[in-house]
């Protein structure tokens, strides 16, 4: 059981639970303890204290942890060389991701290393890396490393300042794994809210790109229904089935750095692997919460847009799953187009949904 918020405020902590086998239960199982905790009488599972099992603390995770994570990095390289500046968001990182990458070789520069209980991911991290890259270039560093509050995801800052998303992370990892023969099935799992750059960079290099839902979890799940070893989200949760069950930020940089060490390139060449399409988002109040399919004309309209955009560009409708919203996302080359094809899309959804 792991209590965290995630990317949010300290306020916002809830739970995350992994099974026997390492990795995060099933909605299922999520929606039947929702269901137990908040509309049934718990007293009437309990069992006796004999059943139970036992807990055990581990006085050396850490130093485990370091260990785990060191791993993932190829052995015949080192990190000596590097500056790197890292930022730990004041969370659960803040001890040994530094160790981690010290403990390479690197020359590194941290910040957001004091956690107090309540400065978690306030304004530092991953949600707000222009902290790291202000400090890439003041330190002259070869890269920056922003994690969020528990470290499961990671984005980073080329030497010359620039923002290196998930999606440009999956692209270099994909390139570099095809090449070794070690991505199976020549396929990397990525979300609806990665930029269709990806796409057209790993088709470029004979990759193929599956989609899933907006959510790590999805991506694990595909990954495990394919056997697939790399996915992960623009937003930085990159899952690594080599090395792990779920996303870890520390993991996600390290195989980033061994690309880079490995090809002899900066960060900013591996960057620009993928050209980001200009995008439109427009999020929408709405009050019904109808399937899209059973609103009339909207497959209509939608089609009629993506046949415009063709293979330079592609719509993508959900609701939110926390707001009473709904998000258009509209991506294609010319921003003055998407972004009238959007607001089409918005208003046709508002007049249909209110």
């Amino acid at each position: 059981v792991v209590i965290s918020a995630s990317h949010n405020a300290y306020q916002d902590n809830g739970i995350k639970i992994f099974g026997a086998d390492g990795y995060k239960i099933s909605e299922e199982m999520e929606l039947e303890i929702e269901r137990l905790v908040l509309d049934d009488d718990l007293n009437k599972y309990l069992i006796d204290p004999s059943q139970v099992g036992r807990t055990r603390r581990i006085d050396d995770a850490l130093g485990r942890y370091i260990v785990f994570a060191k791993n993932a990095f190829p052995l015949n390289q080192t990190l000596d060389g590097i500056r790197i500046v890292l930022d730990c968001a004041h969370g659960a990182a803040y001890h040994v991701a530094p160790a981690i990458f010290e403990e390479l070789g690197a020359e590194v520069i941290v910040i957001g290393n004091s956690p107090n209980g309540r400065n978690i991911n306030d304004k530092v991290g991953a949600l707000y890396p222009q902290k790291t890259s202000q400090a890439v270039l003041n330190y002259r560093a070869d890269v920056g490393i922003s994690l969020d509050g528990d470290a499961d995801r990671v984005i980073m800052i080329d030497e010359k300042g620039t923002l290196v998303n998930g999606d440009h992370i999956l692209a270099m990892c994909a390139i570099h794994l095809k090449e070794r023969g070690r991505l199976k099935n020549d396929t990397v799992v990525a979300t609806q809210m990665s930029n269709i750059g990806l796409d057209l960079a790993m088709k470029a290099h004979g990759i193929n790109v599956l989609r899933t839902g907006v959510g790590d979890k999805y991506v694990v799940e595909e990954m495990c229904k394919g056997g697939y070893v790399l996915g992960g989200e623009q937003s930085g949760h990159i899952i690594m089935a080599e090395h792990s069950t779920t996303g870890d930020g520390c993991i996600a940089a390290l195989n980033v750095l061994a690309v880079m060490k490995e090809t002899e390139r900066p960060l900013s060449e591996l960057n620009a692997l993928v050209k980001d399409f200009p995008q439109v988002l427009i999020n929408t109040r709405v009050t019904k919460r109808k399937k899209l399919s059973e609103v009339a004309g909207y497959k209509a309209l939608i089609d009629s847009i993506e046949s415009k955009l063709g293979e330079q560009g592609r719509v993508f409708v959900r609701y939110s799953g926390t707001e009473p919203l709904i998000r258009v996302l509209v991506e294609g080359e010319n921003k003055r187009q998407i972004g009238e094809y959007a607001e089409q899309i918005a208003e046709f959804l508002q007049t249909k949904l209110i």
